[in-house]
């Protein structure tokens, strides 16, 4: 009632009254109207959309005054210290890491710039979820870093707020946040299918209301503070959130809130009433009772009841068991309960949950942050919600737009240590995540088939649900890596071993998972891809967290926690092996990848003995653990190298795909660094026999490791025999050599990663950052591109500068390795270790060889270099028995052998291997602990191949006899006849005794089986399953196997040494006595005879035995074996340079033989094709002159002339260009406007000057006049250029045809007539007919002549009166008009029509004289703007002028001068003046004096009858160059002051009687400036600006200089002209001599000048009737205009022909400079900031890309602009990505960047961020190319642009 009166009063009036109301201290009455007030505006049941509640609201909070006067006042009482400013994502954003505290520190621009980061390590990013920024908040950054505005501000100075003030918005904003809340609450509904989209409808509504509290947020802290209060008091709440009672409408709302609320657990209702019984009885005393259990679901249920009913019947029996246990801590009832909310921040950020995150809402909660109070409250409440977030994330539709929202808020709260401790310890934070991270994972497992299909227990996730494909886990995982970075939060986490219990178990749900079955009969029919969910869950979910844990474990103190984490792993793997029912055998034909626990196992192992101190062998299990742990790892080892001998082809690409990403930067040091450290200690345990019979068993190569030349394979096919050996061999090289966690620094592991990578190819430094692997945890702390980096790249590696030349590619600074490098450091093994495709290997390979060449050290090919090892730590030193144990010498004995009798399948790398095991062992030496090691040995070796273990003693060991079996059919059977005598047969009887028998699979049984009884007291119980002891028994095996006993007698060192001979393929190539004379330098690099040699000098050295017995064996020479012509070996040893010689003689013959088949088929082609034109050739040959010009044609590879029936074309591309119009005068280039004050002006370029000058004209003269006196074509003029090709046009056509009906994708556009020339590819559009005869005039038409002028000028005019002969029709004549008219389509049609009446002949006429004058003035250009440089330039190869002039010429011949007006008689008589008839209506012919030169030059040259004889051509340019002088004497008189003016006509009247008074510039300046001064006198215009411009005075000297540089132009033009018409040569000369050596070549000084004298530009005009009279008429045309005005006369008098080169803007050095200005800047058309910013490098336009809102006639503004600019070519910088596109006519090319980074690298997109550096050079070459028009043959990739850019 009272609010009915007080609504309908002023909302200003009524706020103030209200306020003045509350201030009293008896203030009820005052509240009571407001909230009945309030009442009626905030009633919620009305629509949403109504603002009305909102301007009632900012009025009320105001008080009486203005909201906007109101925020002001507020924001002067902000204490806020820090910025918060939060951003969405797509901002840009910095990081330093030099400042940076937390990894996820983030700056706002203003922050960053404002604050000084000089010299650190920055970059500048664009934000994928959106962020905040931290400057002033000391727990995330460091203070030196903040910016100037938030280093001050520490809030004293502030003043404490007024109390009034805010005490309208402490009344208001309750109920106006209340009144929020009940919209949402409105607005939900529970998502069915149906109503998808409504929750946005409510969002959108809500729009304002929301907007507006983040108003408020910035107004400072002041306000932020009450919003705090509102939002945190759970009194308000109480009053507020259930509604009075008796308002119906609040109390539905109320019960829509708590229906929502009911679903909020992690189980719903009803599922908790199906699982209560169960549930109660286990939870008892947990309070499972409770209404919502949060996390009740961990607790023993059943965890597949949860929320997908769908999934009940598959998954049921694996969520039956009771996998997880709570951990004790949850007791905490604050967990169990449901959530229930106290205050309005928890219902604001249910509902923001529940409408998945709107951006309004999270912007506005997180710009909250600032203030401390609400910080941690609001932690809290996020925390509360975790689950609740879980939920609604994986339900949703858009989850990855709701994970970029969940982190943007969470990474607030979370990097904060303080706060992140806070909640861990108040709200169980660790356990709350890890609980919800299992629940999340339980809901997509499935049974795990490794090992024991039927029986597995064992769960594993499945890779192919959406959950693990669209890494639904993220946010989750994000956050949890984010808190373990807290060394407080994490310590918490090791304490806690109920929780690592919990994680351990979650681990296991990823062991094992995306299990590979091999395909053994077809190809599979569907390739899954799962395996990148696969590889980057691991990554994430398990390996994150692990190195974070890592981080916190590197100091004595923390033994403890490292001991605890071992044990639980142990613990899971000993669960893992009993759930999968895992004894000793891995399942054949399967692998999986993913053994997370193995990883944690054996990173927590090296971190222990590395950084703890802890004594390796307390860590490990007993012997039979051991064994089983080894199992998978190897597995894994073995699958790759069968994956890489192709056994796995039929399993698809993916299976490769796998392999790689293994072994790949970002994941090898989880992955097979880990495996190989494992094997490596499970090696250094266990007994070496076992160990290496398992690795060849495991390789399937057991069957190949016989003495015996054939044997038989039950698993492998034999091409696949030599890359599994291959692969066993250099596995076991790789286990013994690496040293990774085996006692190798940081710094070393650092170095060795970067050599290998540097030595497989020369990196950019990006490049590598990426490759060296880094931990992968990015809050770890390690930060790629820390000082160790840099300083270790300086070590080794030298930088190579990115060089340039035009036309090449574009390239980039890299890194190559040092010289010593490649001597010292090229570590094969590290290489191999590292590639990720086999071919890198050889790339190492090559550019290691190709450095011996260079640097002389080894011509052949060289073998991989042995490399010495960082020593092993003691804990390790069990491996080097590895290398001395009886099984791998039998097997390093028996691949000797095999390789000297040339087995099949042996190879190079398979001796090169077992050279270095040899090489290892002898390096590595076992510390002999004689009384314990040996008897075991003795005893229990069964066979007496090798009298002990030790590799020294046994290299020189005999073995006489082996017993082996072989199939009947193999050689060795049939060499063996029965014994028949008896003496015999008892010498063969012993031989039987003595002869080894080897079988691997039998040695490793019977290890096996002693441990286990070792191990086990009843050995009873491990009787191993019948089905695995028989698995390896061959199935099938063929019976006819024999036992073969061969003679031998060789030991290792006898068997190397006819090695030797037979790599050196020389008899004795070892005297006895070469051990002495033996340098050991030489050895390192070299083949593998080296190898050998450097191995028998080390053996020597090493034991005296050896010594002796290498001697002994080099005396006896041995004969060699008579080597099998062609084995495989010798193949593969033959010199692979022989074999690409031959393969290149081999391909040279086919060409060869291919061209010839061409040219004859070509040949008889033109033969049976028609009898006329053979005929018309022949005539045609008759008649030819010897000078005709022959042309061979491209396509049909004939030679032969043009002519009229059968025309050759040139291959030309012709294209619209502006480039001539951008020049300027200036020389510098226009800088590009970085701020708002700088502005571009295109007044100033040579083509809107013509513009200007052409409009003038025709404003006073007549039109047809005009458009002969001036030249159009600077803007859009068109360019012909050629490849130089040619080829016969009926040709061309058919070659058209073919390409119209080619499917195939090409770049350009048939249909538009382009095409690429069949010889050289360049582009092209059209072809320019060349016309029959002789190239340039013979002899005849060059003779000198001695007519005198006045005859030559009468030739010439009486040429000009002969009218055009209209050329008969023919093929030629058809191709030259066809030619004109792609022409005149090349360019718009507003850059052809500038006469009166567009299309008249005049204006056609106009456009074909520009065509020739455009493109002379671009060679001109393209020859650097003169002619020193003489004849030979790139612009002379590229050009065609003189087929296009006899073109334009035919062309032009149809337009006849009309004589009255010929300007050549106005050159060259002096004509009556004609009485002013009635020519008056008519408007006046231009004056000669304003008429442009060259223009006219063209003119006449093109009209008149060709061949043009050269004596009337040099008529036409002396008779030009004396107007053109005159028109030089004019200009400079304008620029005279009076005084001078008199000065110089009084001084030059004096010369006027004298001889030469014609050739003296003084006489005939005189006289110019006294015919101008006549009548309306052009120097009347207003004197004190020319004076005041003018301060010099003028002498004979410099007007000298301005004559000459005036008339230049027209002579280089005339000169050009010259070449191309009649050949002449273009002589080179100094630019001071430039103009009298251009007047000699066009004749108008008789010889060249003796350098002493000067030479005068007046001495060079011939004239053909008096100068004085001619000179009178021409001014007397200026003089007599009745119309002008004398400024415009001066205007168009003063034309100064002379352009500085074209130029692109000048850019700023730093690329900062461009991007902050412009990427924020609104652009001129639309007014918005454009999404994709460009700016135009010609002229500085700045324009949308891609932009619909610049859109005309559906073409984009980019497009449109390069048609405005330049004529359809356009370069534009992309703000955004720092790169340049071109567009060129219909098509566009990404062209690169003309910044880099400080490594000399671009950085497209500005991806890294790092401060990016104008790149000179690469800004040359690309102005270069605008400027020689080469766009389009230098740069590939074209696509169309379909006018979208």
């Amino acid at each position: 009632m009272m609010a009915a009166s007080l609504l309908r009063r002023d909302k200003k009036a009524t706020a103030a009254h209200l306020k003045a109301d509350l201030n009293r201290t008896e203030n009820s009455t005052g509240v009571r109207q407001l909230q009945e007030l309030l009442d009626v505006v905030l009633n919620p049941e009305k629509p949403a959309a109504d603002t009305e509640a909102l301007d009632w609201c900012k009025c009320l909070i105001a008080g009486g005054e203005g909201f906007e006067e109101f925020c002001k006042t507020v924001r002067s009482y902000d204490n806020a210290t820090l910025c918060g400013l939060v951003w969405t994502a797509n901002f840009v954003a910095y990081r330093c890491r030099t400042c940076g505290i937390s990894p996820c520190m983030s700056l706002c621009a203003e922050c960053f710039n404002n604050g000084d980061h000089t010299g650190h390590d920055f970059n500048m990013f664009r934000s994928q979820a959106g962020g905040a920024c931290d400057c002033g908040d000391s727990n995330v950054m460091r203070e030196s870093g903040f910016c100037r505005r938030h280093r001050l501000r520490t809030g004293e100075n502030i003043p404490s707020i007024p109390r009034d003030l805010l005490l309208m918005s402490e009344m208001v904003l309750p109920r106006f946040i209340l009144c929020i809340i009940q919209y949402l609450r409105d607005g939900y509904v529970e998502p069915d299918t149906s109503t998808e989209r409504d929750l946005q409808k409510v969002l959108q509504q809500l729009e304002p209301q929301i907007s507006f509290l983040e108003e408020l947020t910035k107004m400072g802290g002041a306000m932020r503070t009450v919003l705090t209060k509102i939002l945190t008091n759970q009194q308000t709440f109480k009053e507020l959130s259930m509604g009075q009672e008796e308002n119906v409408y609040a109390k539905k709302n109320y019960d829509k809130y708590l229906s929502a609320l009911k679903n909020s657990g992690l189980v719903s209702m009803e599922e908790k009433a199906q699982g209560a019984a169960a549930a109660d009885a286990a939870v008892g005393a947990e309070g499972g009772a409770g209404a919502i259990v949060l996390l009740g679901n961990s607790s023993p249920g059943s965890p597949d009841e949860s929320n997908k009913e769908e999934d009940q019947d598959a998954g049921l029996s694996v969520g039956q068991r009771k996998r997880v246990k709570l951990s004790s801590s949850t007791k905490d009832p604050c967990i169990i309960e449901s959530l229930k909310h106290k205050c309005f921040l928890e219902e604001l950020l249910f509902w923001t949950i529940k409408y998945e995150f709107p951006q309004k809402m999270v912007t506005f909660l997180l710009n909250m942050l600032p203030d401390q109070d609400y910080k941690i409250t609001f932690t809290k409440t996020f925390v509360q919600h975790y689950a609740f977030i879980m939920k609604t994330l994986m339900k949703s539709h858009e989850s990855d737009t709701m994970s970029n929202r969940i982190v943007h808020i969470s990474v607030q709260l979370f990097s904060n240590e303080e706060l992140a401790r806070h909640v861990t310890e108040e709200c169980q934070l660790l356990d709350i995540m890890v609980t919800v991270l299992l629940y999340m994972m339980e809901s997509c497992l499935i049974k795990s088939e490794l090992h024991d299909e039927e029986n597995s227990r064992h769960v594993v996730v499945n890779c192919s649900e959406a959950l693990l494909k669209n890494n639904t886990y993220w946010p989750l995982v994000s956050d949890f890596i984010n808190i373990l970075s807290h060394q407080s939060v994490a310590k918490k986490f090791l304490e806690d071993h109920s929780l690592l219990m919990l994680w351990m178990s979650f681990v296991s749900f990823f062991q094992g998972m995306n299990l590979n079955k091999r395909e053994l009969n077809e190809h599979v029919e569907f390739e899954s891809q799962t395996y990148y969910a696969a590889f980057a869950a691991e990554l994430e979910a398990c390996a994150q967290p692990m190195w974070g844990l890592l981080t916190h474990c590197k100091v004595k103190e923390t033994q403890e926690y490292t001991k605890t984490v071992v044990r639980y792993c142990l613990e899971t793997l000993q669960i893992w092996f009993d759930a999968i029912g895992f004894i000793d055998e891995p399942a054949p034909n399967q692998v999986t990848f993913h053994l997370p626990l193995h990883r944690y196992y054996a990173m927590f192992l090296s971190k222990a003995v590395k950084c703890q101190g802890l004594d390796l062998d307390s860590l490990l299990p007993d012997q039979e653990m051991l064994m089983k742990i080894m199992v998978h790892p190897l597995q894994i080892q073995a699958c790759l190298s069968e994956i890489h001998s192709n056994m796995w082809v039929r399993n698809g690409l993916q299976i490769k795909g796998q392999a790689m990403t293994y072994v790949q930067s970002h994941f090898c040091n989880s992955m097979i660094d880990p495996d190989v450290f494992l094997l490596q200690v499970c090696a250094s345990r266990l007994d070496p026999d076992y160990f290496i019979s398992s690795v060849f068993e495991r390789f399937k190569v057991v069957d190949l490791l016989t003495m015996a030349s054939q044997h038989q394979n039950a698993v492998l096919d034999s091409e696949q025999e030599r890359p599994m050996l291959e692969g066993a061999l250099t596995f076991l090289v790789i286990l013994t050599s690496l040293r990774i966690h085996l006692g190798m620094t940081d710094d070393e592991i650092l170095r060795a990663e970067m050599v290998s990578q540097l030595c497989m190819n020369d990196r950019t430094h990006s490049a590598l950052l990426d490759l060296i692997p880094e931990n992968p945890n990015p809050k770890s702390g390690i930060v790629p591109g820390s000082c160790s980096f840099e300083k270790m790249l300086s070590d080794v590696a030298d930088f190579k500068a990115p060089v340039f030349e035009p036309g090449g590619s574009m390239q980039q600074g890299m890194y190559t390795p040092k010289a010593e490098v490649w001597e010292k450091e090229f570590d094969p093994i590290m290489v191999i270790l590292r590639t990720v495709y086999r071919r890198d290997v050889q790339s190492a390979m090559d550019r290691y060889s190709a450095f011996l060449k260079q640097s002389g050290i080894h011509t052949g090919n060289p073998w991989p270099p042995y490399k010495e090892r960082t020593p092993l730590h003691p804990c390790y030193k069990g491996l080097i028995r590895l290398l001395h144990c009886k099984t791998l010498h039998i097997v390093i004995f028996t691949l000797l052998y095999k390789i000297w009798m040339d087995h099949q399948n042996m190879s190079e790398h398979v001796l090169c291997m077992v050279l270095y095991l040899i090489e290892l062992g002898l390096d590595n030496q076992v510390q002999e602990n004689k009384e314990d090691e040996e008897p075991c040995i003795e005893e229990h070796c069964h066979d007496s191949w090798f009298p002990g273990t030790n590799l020294l003693s046994n290299l020189h060991h005999v073995i006489n006899f082996v017993r082996v079996r072989v199939p009947e059919t193999a050689p060795e059977v049939k060499r063996e006849a029965p014994p028949s005598t008896s003496t015999e047969a008892s010498s063969y009887g012993q031989n039987l005794r003595e002869a080894q028998v080897f079988s691997l699979v039998a040695e490793r049984r019977r290890k096996f089986q002693e441990i286990i009884n070792r191990n086990s007291t009843e050995a009873a119980q491990v009787v191993r399953p019948k089905s695995s002891s028989t698995r390896w028994v061959p199935p099938g095996t063929p019976p006819q196997l024999v036992t073969e006993i061969l003679e031998i007698r060789e030991s290792m060192l006898s068997l190397l040494i006819k090695l030797h001979q037979k790599l050196s393929s020389k008899q004795n190539s070892l005297s006895a006595s070469w051990l002495e004379d033996m340098d050991t330098g030489r050895h390192t690099h070299g083949d593998g005879i080296t190898a050998i040699e450097r191995i028998l000098t080390k053996a020597a050295t090493r034991s005296c035995q050896i010594k002796r017995s290498i001697q002994d064996i080099c005396g006896k020479v041995c004969p060699p074996v008579p080597p099998k012509k062609n084995s495989p070996t010798d193949k593969k040893a033959m010199d692979k340079e022989e074999r690409r010689q031959r393969a290149r003689e081999r391909q040279q013959k086919l060409l060869a033989e291919f061209a010839s088949r061409q040219k004859s088929f070509m040949e008889t082609a033109m033969d049976v094709e028609s009898p006329e034109t053979e005929a018309a050739m022949d005539l045609g040959a008759s008649e030819v002159m010897e000078s005709e010009v022959l042309y061979d044609c491209v396509i049909c590879g004939q030679s032969g002339p043009s002519t009229e029936d059968r025309p050759i074309g040139l291959v030309v591309l012709l294209q619209a260009s502006s480039v001539l119009g951008h020049r300027c005068k200036s020389k510098e280039a226009k800088n590009l406007p970085t701020s708002d004050d700088e502005h571009i002006y295109a007044a100033d370029t040579c083509g809107v000057a013509h513009d200007v000058r052409l409009t003038l004209m025709q404003r006073f003269f007549k039109d047809s006049s005009c458009l002969q006196s001036v030249s159009i074509g600077w803007d859009g003029g068109v360019y012909v250029q050629t490849c130089g090709h040619t080829l016969h046009i009926d040709c061309h056509k058919s070659y058209m045809e073919s390409l119209r009906n080619d499917q195939v994708l090409q770049g350009f556009s048939v249909d538009k007539g382009e095409f690429t020339c069949p010889l050289c590819r360049q582009f092209a559009n059209s072809v320019l007919p060349c016309r029959p005869g002789r190239g340039t005039e013979s002899a005849a038409w060059h003779a000198p002549t001695n007519k005198k002028t006045s005859v030559i000028v009468k030739e010439v005019e009486d040429l000009q009166e002969k009218l055009g002969l209209f050329p008969t029709e023919s093929n030629l004549s058809k191709e030259m008009e066809s030619v004109i008219k792609d022409i005149k389509n090349t360019t718009q049609k507003k850059y052809m029509d500038y006469g009166k009446n567009p299309g008249s002949p005049d204006n056609d006429f106009l456009f074909m004289y520009s065509v020739a004058r455009t493109n002379l003035e671009l060679e001109l250009v393209h020859r650097g703007g003169n002619l020193c440089s003489g004849g030979a330039s790139a612009a002379a190869k590229r050009s065609c002028l003189n087929q296009l002039f006899h073109v334009l010429a035919m062309h032009m011949r149809l337009y006849s001068i009309d004589s009255a007006y010929n300007p050549w008689t106005k050159l060259t008589q002096v004509t009556q003046s004609k009485e002013a008839d009635d020519f008056d209506e008519e408007r006046p012919e231009v004056p000669m004096l304003f008429r442009d030169v060259p223009s006219l030059l063209i003119i006449f040259v093109l009209t008149m009858p060709q061949p043009l004889r050269k004596e009337h051509f040099s008529c036409v340019v002396k008779m030009l160059y004396n107007l053109q002088f005159n028109q030089a004497l004019a200009a400079l008189s304008t620029k005279f002051t009076p005084e001078e003016r008199q000065a110089w006509s009084t001084s030059g009247a004096l010369k006027k009687n004298s001889a030469n008074a014609e050739k003296s510039f003084e006489a005939l300046l005189s006289h110019v400036i006294s015919e101008l001064s006549k009548d309306r006198s052009v120097y009347k215009v207003n004197t004190e600006e020319t004076s005041m411009l003018i301060s010099s005075v003028w002498s004979p000297q410099s007007i000298e200089f301005s004559l000459q540089q005036f008339c230049l132009p027209f002579l280089r033009l005339s000169c050009l002209l010259q070449h191309h018409l009649y050949g002449d040569n273009l002589t080179g000369c100094p630019e001071e001599e430039e103009f009298s050596t251009l007047a000699v070549c066009l004749g108008l000084l008789p010889s060249a000048p003796q350098p002493s004298i000067v030479v005068q530009s007046a001495s060079c005009l011939t004239w053909a009737v008096s100068a004085f009279d001619l000179v009178s008429q021409w001014c007397a045309e200026v003089t007599g205009l009745s119309q002008m005005q004398a400024e415009q006369s001066l205007g168009l008098l003063v034309q100064d022909p002379q352009w500085a080169a074209p130029r692109l803007l000048q850019l700023p050095d730093n690329y900062n400079i461009i991007f902050q200005y412009y990427h924020r800047k609104a652009c001129t058309a639309c007014k918005k900031v454009p999404k994709d910013p460009a700016l135009c490098l010609v002229c500085g336009a700045f324009v949308c890309l891609k932009g619909v809102c610049c859109k005309q006639q559906g073409i984009c503004e980019c497009v449109l602009h390069s048609q405005h600019c330049g004529a359809a070519t356009g370069i534009f910088l992309l703000i955004n990505a720092s790169v340049i596109i071109i567009i060129r006519g219909h098509r566009f090319c990404l062209w690169g960047s003309v910044y880099l980074d400080a490594h000399g690298e671009e950085d497209r997109d500005l991806r890294r961020g790092k401060p990016l550096f104008l790149c000179e050079e690469r800004y040359r070459v690309l102005e270069q190319q605008w400027v020689s028009h080469t766009f389009d043959h230098i740069n590939k990739r074209w696509g169309p642009h379909y006018n979208g850019l």
